[in-house]
């Protein structure tokens, strides 16, 4: 009976020196930028920038994940659904302050190519992006990157 209970002792002891030395030994993180600044996903403009995106093609959640990207860039969206009819095939970025230069960001940053301005002052937004049923979401480099740990950083494999 003795025995059994030293072993579990050291059993549980050994677990614990294990988890302690992977936490204590675990590689330093290399501080990363919070989005790495190319012409992709780099604003133009600064300051607030209200957008609305709208689903005009018909193509389930992509109005969600423009949203998505165009957060992630720093843009304020403050609606997205469905446009009233969903017969667009190409995606439009529609300037409604007359500034074409925040519309040409979020064109950017989405992978949009036609811009259009319609000043429209009866709308508290910026900028509106009718995504057609041919828009894709641009490939980001940072997610096809694979992350790759070492096998024993427990501490990693636990966060994952």
């Amino acid at each position: 009976m003795k025995l059994l209970i030293r072993l579990v002792l050291v059993g549980v002891s050994l677990f614990i020196l294990l988890i302690a030395g992977t936490i204590l030994l675990r590689p330093p993180k290399e501080s990363a930028p919070l989005a790495k600044a190319t012409a992709v996903n780099q604003p133009v403009v600064v300051g607030r920038v209200t957008v609305e995106v709208l689903n005009a093609g018909g193509v389930s959640g992509v109005a969600r994940e423009a949203t998505a990207v165009l957060r992630s860039a720093g843009f304020d969206v403050v609606s997205f659904g469905n446009a009233s009819s969903f017969d667009q095939v190409e995606s439009v970025v529609v300037d409604r302050i007359g500034d074409p230069n925040p519309a040409l960001s979020v064109a950017s940053v989405l992978g949009i190519r036609n811009v259009r301005s319609e000043p429209d002052s009866n709308l508290y937004l910026d900028i509106s992006v009718l995504l057609g049923s041919q828009w894709l979401p641009p490939v980001d480099s940072t997610q096809s990157e694979e992350t790759t740990t070492v096998w024993w950083d427990l501490w990693s494999w636990l966060q994952r």
